[in-house]
């Protein structure tokens, strides 16, 4: 399998991720105490939507760009982000909690294997080099986890109910 035909599974597999977290998360948040601040459906939906377009978007960009392109590394080290959301919170969270945690059933069957994949067909077609995409996927996984707190006080401003 080549990376340039492999790539659009990754959009697909936030997409899938994103809507079993937008169902269930929301409530479940409610009475989890610290591992994850009490969040409301439609604040949630709005930053869901916001990192899952941006899925969509650097996809595109990456295509467009091609080769050791800026667009690739920023897809490319999207897709480490999520690889690294499958362990923490998901995975962890559930083990700690001795409860499921929304998103693990798609992290663990559906992003594990597509994330992991992403990144190593990148590599071994020489779409990043492998030094540099490390460095770049961590600074996008920091900006994205860093972004949620922004998207989720924006989204509650945007869509809370009046009153």
């Amino acid at each position: 399998m080549k990376f340039e035909t492999f790539r659009w599974l990754f959009p697909v597999a936030i997409t899938l991720h994103n809507l079993e977290e937008a169902i269930w998360l929301p409530g479940w948040s409610q009475n989890v105490g610290r591992w994850h601040s009490p969040v409301g459906r439609y604040e949630f939906w709005f930053a869901v939507a916001m990192l899952t377009t941006l899925a969509y978007i650097l996809t595109a960009l990456s295509i467009r760009h091609g080769k050791q392109s800026l667009a690739t590394y920023l897809f490319v080290g999207y897709a480490f982000a999520m690889l690294l959301n499958v362990f923490m919170p998901h995975l962890i969270s559930s083990l700690f909690l001795h409860r499921y945690s929304p998103g693990l059933a798609t992290a663990l069957i559906i992003n594990l294997p597509i994330t992991a994949l992403t990144w190593r067909l990148a590599v071994r077609d020489g779409f990043v080099s492998e030094k540099r995409c490390l460095l770049v996927s961590l600074g996008v996984s920091v900006v994205l986890l860093a972004s949620v707190p922004g998207l989720l006080f924006l989204g509650r401003h945007l869509f809370s109910p009046p009153g």
